[in-house]
Formats: C-alpha cells, sequence, structure tokens
C-alpha cells in the first residue's frame, strides 16, 4: 500500500502555492478532486508527497488507479539551500489525456519549473480558487464527455478566430453551467430545465451546446456570424441590437448569460434584475466596459482587472443579488466569472431596489462614485451602503427615466459591422518606417551581440542585437507615431506581430528573429499549411538582405524570402484569384 508522508510546512508550502496558480498546476496539485492525500505524522523527514488518481465507479466507491502516480520531494541541501524533485516511479503506465492528466513531459518541463519559482515567491492572489462553487469531480467528467463529443467543431470552424481556444473554451463554460444548473434544480427541487437568454452570444456556440443538452433558451447578437448556418434549427440565434431599457427585458427568463459581453456586461446583473425576482444572471467580463462606455480607472492600489471585476460585482450587490465570485477554467487570461442566483431583499421591496439602481446607474454617468473597497465577499449593506448614500447625495436628474425606455441616453452597442483594426489598414510606407526604426533600434541598442555559425569551414558572425521591452521600444519612437499605433486595436504590439520575418515578440520582449533557429517544416504539418508556406517561398524580399547590416543570416537557398528582384516568385494565391476572375 503506497502512503502519503508530509511534513506540515511543505503542506502549507503546496497549499499556497496552489492558492495562487492557474487550473492546470491546480489540478496537480493539492486540491484537485481525485487527489487523496494521506497524512503520516512518523516519518516528517521524507519530505515527500505521493498523488495517487482515484476514479469513480458506478457504485459511487473511488478506487487507485495504478497508472498516473507521481510524487513531489522537498530536500534539504544545506542552510538555506533546498531542492524540489518530481518522479513518476511508474512511467511505463503513465495515461494522458490531454484534459484530466497532461503528458508525461509536462511535470518535468513544466511543473517543476514552476514549483521551484513558487517555493520563494511571496505573491498573494487576487482571485478565487478554480471552480469553487460546483464539484470538481463533476465537472471533469462533464467536460470530458463534452469535449469529445463537439471535437469536430475544430475541423470545420468556418471563422477567423482559434478554433481550439472557441471551441474548448465554449465547452467549459458550458460544463460549469450546466453543473451550476443541477445543482440549483436540486436545491430548488426543480425538475425543469432551467431557460436562458446568452446577451451578445458571438460565434453562438455555448448556444448551440445548452440547447443541444435540453436547456431552453436563445442567443443574441448584433452581428449573425457564419458558423450560425452550421448548427441547424434546434439552436436559436438572432441578429439584433439590445439597447439597455424597457424593451429589452426577459420577464420569462430563469437565466441571463453574459460571456464576454463587452459593452453589456455592466447591463446584464440590471437586465436579470428588472426582468424578473426569479432572473438569475451568469457573467464573464474580458473587456472594460462602464454603462455609458469605456471603464475609466479610479484607483492605483488594484489591477485594472481586478478593480474591474469589483464594479462589476459592485453592480450585482446594488441590484439586490447575492454576488459569487469564481474562477474557471478556460484558455483566457480573463477567466474570473461572477454568478446571481439569490436576493438580498424580499420581493416586496423590488421598487426600492430599482430605484437603488437608478440613482447608482446616475452617480456612474456623473463620475459621482465612492472610493470604498468593493471586493466581493463583504456584507452587502456595508458594501454598498456608502455608495448608495452618495447617490442619493445629488445626482443629476433623472436621466435614465426620462428616456422612456430607454435607462441610459447615448449607450453605444457594438457597431453591425466590425471594423477591422488589427494595423492591417496602416499605409505600408508607415509600417516600414516603424520595422527600421525598431529594428535599427534594437541593433544598437547595446553592444553587437553577434552569434557564430560555422558556414562552409569559415566562422561567420551575425548581430542579433538586443532585446527591449515594448515599453522601452514605445519610449523611443516618435508621440505621433505611437498616436497612430494607438488608434489600431494592438498597437504597437500587433504591429511588430504582424512583421514576423522580422521580429519576435515574447512575454512582452521585442527580438530581432534569426532564422537559422527556426524549426524546419513538421511533417506533420497539416496539408492546408504546408501547402500555402510552399505557396508563399520567395514571393516576398527578405528584410535582411536588403536592410541588416550583416545581410540574412541564411543563405539564399535556405530562406523562405528572396535575396534580389531576380529570385522573386508571384504569389500563388495571387494567380488562383485571377484565375477566378
Amino acid at each position: 500500500m503506497l502512503h502519503i508522508h508530509l511534513l506540515p510546512r511543505t503542506l502549507d508550502l503546496l497549499w499556497d502555492m496552489e492558492k495562487q496558480q492557474s487550473y492546470t498546476t491546480k489540478m496537480l496539485l493539492l486540491r484537485f478532486y481525485f487527489i487523496k492525500i494521506v497524512r503520516c505524522e512518523e516519518d516528517v523527514y521524507n519530505r515527500t508527497v505521493t498523488f495517487l488518481p482515484l476514479e469513480e465507479n458506478t457504485e459511487g466507491k473511488y478506487l487507485v488507479k495504478k497508472c498516473n502516480i507521481y510524487q513531489i520531494q522537498l530536500k534539504h541541501i544545506k542552510d538555506e539551500e533546498w531542492s524540489v524533485s518530481v518522479v513518476a516511479p511508474f512511467p511505463e503506465d503513465w495515461f494522458s489525456d490531454g484534459i484530466v492528466y497532461p503528458k508525461l513531459a509536462w511535470l518535468g518541463n513544466e511543473l517543476l519549473s514552476k514549483l521551484a519559482k513558487w517555493s520563494v515567491e511571496q505573491k498573494p492572489s487576487e482571485f478565487k480558487n478554480t471552480l469553487s462553487l460546483i464539484s470538481v469531480a463533476k465537472y471533469s467528467k462533464v467536460y470530458q464527455d463534452l469535449k469529445e463529443k463537439y471535437k469536430e467543431m475544430v475541423k470545420v470552424w468556418p471563422e477567423v478566430t482559434d478554433p481550439e481556444k472557441f471551441v474548448y473554451e465554449d465547452v467549459a463554460i458550458a460544463t460549469y453551467l450546466l453543473i451550476l444548473w443541477e445543482e440549483e434544480r436540486k436545491e430548488k427541487g426543480l425538475t425543469k430545465k432551467q431557460s436562458f437568454v446568452d446577451l451578445g452570444c458571438g460565434n453562438g456556440l455555448l448556444v448551440h451546446i445548452l440547447n443541444n443538452e435540453g436547456h431552453p433558451g436563445r442567443g443574441i447578437d448584433v452581428r449573425k456570424r457564419k458558423i450560425w448556418d452550421m448548427y441547424g434549427p434546434e439552436t436559436h440565434l438572432e441578429e439584433a441590437t439590445i439597447i439597455p431599457g424597457d424593451s429589452h427585458l426577459f420577464p420569462d427568463t430563469d437565466w441571463l448569460i453574459g460571456n464576454h459581453s463587452d459593452e453589456l456586461t455592466p447591463w446584464i446583473p440590471v437586465i436579470a434584475a428588472r426582468s424578473s425576482y426569479s432572473c438569475c444572471y451568469f457573467v464573464l467580463p474580458c473587456c472594460f466596459f462602464d454603462f455609458h462606455g469605456k471603464y475609466s480607472r479610479r484607483q492605483s492600489k488594484k489591477t485594472q482587472y481586478r478593480e474591474y471585476l469589483d464594479f462589476v460585482a459592485q453592480v450585482g450587490f446594488v441590484c439586490g443579488f447575492h454576488v459569487e465570485e469564481d474562477c474557471l477554467r478556460i484558455p483566457s487570461t480573463k477567466r474570473v466569472s461572477f454568478v446571481g442566483k439569490t436576493r438580498t431583499y424580499p420581493a416586496a421591496e423590488g421598487a426600492l431596489i430599482d430605484e437603488q439602481i437608478t440613482q447608482f446607474i446616475n452617480s456612474r454617468r456623473s463620475c459621482a462614485v465612492a472610493t470604498c473597497d468593493r471586493r466581493v465577499g463583504f456584507n452587502h449593506e456595508h458594501h454598498c451602503g456608502g455608495l448608495c448614500k452618495e447617490a442619493d447625495s445629488g445626482p443629476p436628474e433623472d436621466e435614465t427615466q426620462t428616456a422612456g425606455t430607454t435607462w441610459m441616453p447615448g449607450f453605444q452597442p457594438r457597431e453591425k459591422v466590425e471594423q477591422v483594426r488589427n494595423c492591417a489598414s496602416l499605409p505600408r510606407d508607415f509600417v516600414d518606417e516603424v520595422v527600421l526604426s525598431v529594428a535599427n533600434l534594437l541593433l544598437s541598442a547595446a553592444p553587437q551581440k553577434s552569434c557564430s555559425d560555422e558556414q562552409g569551414g569559415n566562422m561567420n558572425t551575425w548581430n542579433q542585437g538586443e532585446s527591449l521591452s515594448l515599453r522601452e521600444v514605445a519610449e523611443h519612437l516618435d508621440k505621433e507615431i505611437l498616436k497612430k499605433l494607438k488608434s489600431e486595436y494592438g498597437g504597437l504590439q500587433t504591429l511588430l506581430k504582424n512583421n514576423h520575418q522580422v521580429f519576435e515578440v515574447l512575454n512582452g520582449r521585442v527580438h530581432i528573429r534569426d532564422w537559422r533557429k527556426e524549426k524546419p517544416p513538421s511533417k506533420t504539418k497539416p496539408e492546408v499549411k504546408r501547402r500555402l508556406s510552399a505557396e508563399a517561398f520567395k514571393t516576398r524580399l527578405c528584410w535582411f538582405f536588403i536592410h541588416h547590416p550583416d545581410g540574412c543570416s541564411l543563405p539564399s537557398e535556405a530562406c523562405p524570402y528572396a535575396h534580389g528582384t531576380e529570385e522573386l516568385r508571384q504569389s500563388q494565391m495571387i494567380k488562383k484569384k485571377k484565375h477566378i476572375q
């Protein structure tokens, strides 16, 4: 029988690390549902934690799996020097499914280095643990089933967005909601599955999954997506503009969903509160919007993301909800969600709450906002009482009601036709000027950092330049250039990433790309990508051949770009277009 030997201080160390980290790592640390820890005080010198995967059988009993056993060991070397190691005693039995169990190499290449880093960090987390409001065991099983069910969507995804990210993210959100709603039905003794409306539903995949799983509901978005036609008539999607007001209430709906709903995000608790006393909401904030436009920061002691989350939570409190915060397991940096499923007031006091909501919206419009701490979890009366009093003290005349059915005159919904602002519309001469300026900056930022490469028996040096942070690069550019870039989504970073022939942007730092370090095209690469790569070969001039003081780091026959106009080939894409015409 395998035991887990654990020194109390080691447990505390690992637990602190677990509370701070992403869901992938949490899955492998103490909190995850299938890990069972047995604490044996008699062997405190071993300082080893052994993780035993448990799986639930059909009878509800947990059995130890014989595969995927691993250990984390903390060892004292001398003085203040310690080492941490990860050991898989039976690597031949390791199984990876990409969901619950990672690849074995991940333990050594990723987890080990992170454990070493976290063990010396003093960095408290701003956020809740992942999936704190639902059963993690149920989540893992349902997610695995849904991922298998909808994995084919990745192959047929017609949008320009990354299919793997968006498909699996929506599968994860759907999983969360399905379990949340299942537990709500048990709590309230409901037999009928909850209805919903997804406001700002985007690609509609979340609606598609929820409809398929038996929940009646629909999605509404200002703009129809290509993929909508692929779902079939059982998925209910509507192309319409939502203006917060009396004409957009949903009295017969159980739940409102705001999944990266942008300008509608702060309005969703308001719409839920005014739709009916029983209407609940789920919101996953992403872009920062206030009631009337972009959200403006008001504090400097918090990150912008944390401050905005606190604002969205505060809206829910003002609307009379018990707001619960949770952190989802999705491939996104914006993973914090809010759930409002119960009220802080009896139904008879609805008119008072409605007046409070109106005053709060007006206070935001006039920037009369209290500076008290609005963290989730405080008592509701203390949490928003000061703000409500401030709103009472001098809000503007009741503008939100004088506009008839519209709660915020001047509210700007998303444009029906999406503007593409990814630096692609910038003049070519302007882009070339910025690229050359940044490249020269990197090449002259420090004494020449040369890289040796043996070609034909001779040692040739090629200047790689220095790496600089995006901020450092921006500080050296002309203000007018930065102003022009600021009008484009992504700005400087997007422009540099678009020019990937010249630059690499990694972890916020800009590097000159060295094509000798690029991996050759993989034989396993999808056929479409391999064909496009072959068609693009030598269709553009090599920037390094023309501009770099040492020329190109690759010989002409190995460089994918043309060393001179005589090597240029006509793009196959242009030929195809001409043929079609």
